[in-house]
């Protein structure tokens, strides 16, 4: 008996080594977690992610994206009494300093700097209750349904401050589309002047998966209350493959994040399907050559997906009122599926034919661009 699970164990460890990705199962410390592909939204791994919890300082992402994208980069901010009270990790702002918006974003997002955070409040949104209307405003626009904000800076001050890590995964795949915010979140060292010293500050980024602990990090957001416990958002980019990492209530969240980026780097590799393949060569006549695609599809796939990837088109019936209207410049649709799983589609348009000028309609000017 003994000898026969011996055999058993061995042709196990076998069946194990041909297949090491699949056999290994993920585990992370954090009550919320999600690795989401930043392209195309794709989730790759999640463990509780649509749980509402509180987020802490990794709120800052929503403050910084809104005051990059409020156009007052070059600003200067007069910091008030209410910043410079603000409680929790701080930059040391003086009340009445005047210092440039841009600097305090990096302050915020590098040192996640509560005063910071209020001084931005108050500029951008005309006051901090302003603000967390345009925060919320944004989170509606950008589809986190389970996020309600606040405050700017992620407190536990208030109950009704919460999201998900879902949520907060969708929030950072939109602000790493901004180049501006791309180079904050990735900045490891910077300096801002200091106008009541001889000495400039200076702000080393907290996250260490950007440091030092991980090559591939480029960028995110750490976060920590007491209720909230320890919060992270990073990013990770590898081969071409950009990687979103969220961990909520964590006791462990560098290792959570670095085995996350481990799993989906070993597992996924970004593919290129081309999408015109479905519009050539049409057995109908009306569509023949008249048919074309504005994309590709792109997205993220293990090794046995990709035999599974395939193409489908579905198009409207032609009708005969387009003798009169013409027809419709899009006339269906493109869609990629992963076995039964729709995962994209695109537009199939109608290449509209050019009506060729008589000399009459050259003659009286019909059609020309003049």
């Amino acid at each position: 008996m003994r000898r026969q699970w011996f055999i058993w164990m061995i042709v196990l460890c076998f069946f194990c080594s041909l297949f090491p990705n699949e056999a290994k199962a993920m585990s992370v410390s954090a009550k919320s977690a999600i690795l989401m592909e930043q392209t195309t939204g794709r989730v790759l791994f999640e463990k509780d992610a649509h749980t509402k919890r509180r987020i802490a300082s990794i709120t800052k992402i929503m403050t910084a994206i809104l005051a990059i994208e409020s156009g007052k980069w070059e600003e200067i901010v007069t910091v008030s009494e209410r910043a410079v009270r603000t409680e929790g990790s701080s930059i040391y702002l003086k009340q009445g300093e005047k210092i440039a918006l841009k600097h305090l974003v990096y302050g915020l997002m590098l040192r996640s700097g509560n005063d910071a955070a209020v001084a931005i409040a108050e500029h951008v949104g005309g006051s901090v209750e302003g603000f967390v209307f345009l925060m919320n405003e944004k989170a509606a626009e950008i589809g986190m349904t389970n996020t309600q904000f606040a405050n700017p800076h992620g407190l536990d001050d208030a109950e009704n401050h919460y999201s998900t890590a879902y949520d907060m995964a969708l929030l950072m795949r939109y602000a790493m589309q901004n180049e501006q915010f791309r180079k904050v979140s990735g900045t490891k060292l910077y300096r801002a002047p200091n106008p009541t010293e001889d000495w400039d500050r200076v702000w080393r980024n907290k996250n260490k998966l950007l440091t030092h602990l991980y090559e591939y990090c480029t960028g995110g957001k750490t976060g920590y209350t007491k209720r909230a416990k320890r919060t992270l958002v990073t990013t990770a980019s590898k081969d071409g493959l950009e990687l979103i990492a969220v961990t909520i209530n964590a006791g462990d969240d560098w290792n959570d994040h670095i085995a996350m980026y481990e799993h989906g780097f070993a597992n996924y590799e970004l593919v290129t399907i081309k999408a015109d393949t479905i519009v050539k060569d049409m057995d109908d006549p009306f569509y023949d050559h008249h048919l074309f695609v504005a994309r590709d599809f792109i997205y993220p796939v293990t090794k046995k997906e990709e035999s599974l990837i395939r193409l489908e088109r579905k198009l409207l019936r032609p009708q005969e009122s387009w003798k009169e209207t013409g027809v419709p410049s899009v006339v269906g649709r493109a869609e990629l599926y992963i076995g039964n799983e729709k995962v994209d589609d695109t537009p199939i348009f109608y290449k509209q034919e050019k009506k060729k000028r008589s000399f009459f309609d050259w003659l009286l000017g019909v059609g020309s661009d003049g």
